[in-house]
């Protein structure tokens, strides 16, 4: 198999992984109605290329951190059908980590977007 043929089996892998995780996993939709909705506040408000950043890089880490937290919940499923508390354990953190990432994004979300909308509620 020629290099460049693996460069793009390795884009459709990721793809179908996007297509497992959007179909499959209830949070992560919940995660992209909150996205979206951010995504929306910033061209309503037309924050300002820094806000952007913010806002992107905190999607990019809470749908990331859903992403893996969907993986190491089916790696444990699949080592282990009974319940283990190691395996509780590991589940239990990964979704700590969905949760922190979630944390930081509303946070970020109340700093960029609460003036813009104390501005346009006070107009």
């Amino acid at each position: 198999m020629s290099g460049f043929k693996k460069r793009i089996d390795s884009f459709k892998w990721a793809f179908n992984g996007f297509k497992i995780a959007f179909k499959g996993e209830v949070n992560l939709k919940i995660h992209l109605v909150a996205a979206t909705m951010a995504i929306a506040l910033g061209f309503l408000f037309d924050i300002d290329r820094y806000e952007w950043l913010a806002v992107l890089i905190v999607i990019g880490m809470v749908l990331s951190a859903e992403i893996f937290n969907t993986a190491l919940e089916h790696l444990a499923d699949f080592v282990s059908i009974e319940r283990r508390p190691a395996i509780k354990k590991i589940k239990d953190l990964a979704a700590a980590a969905v949760l922190l990432h979630a944390i930081i994004a509303a946070i970020v979300g109340i700093i960029v977007f609460s003036p813009y909308i104390i501005a346009y509620l006070q107009a």
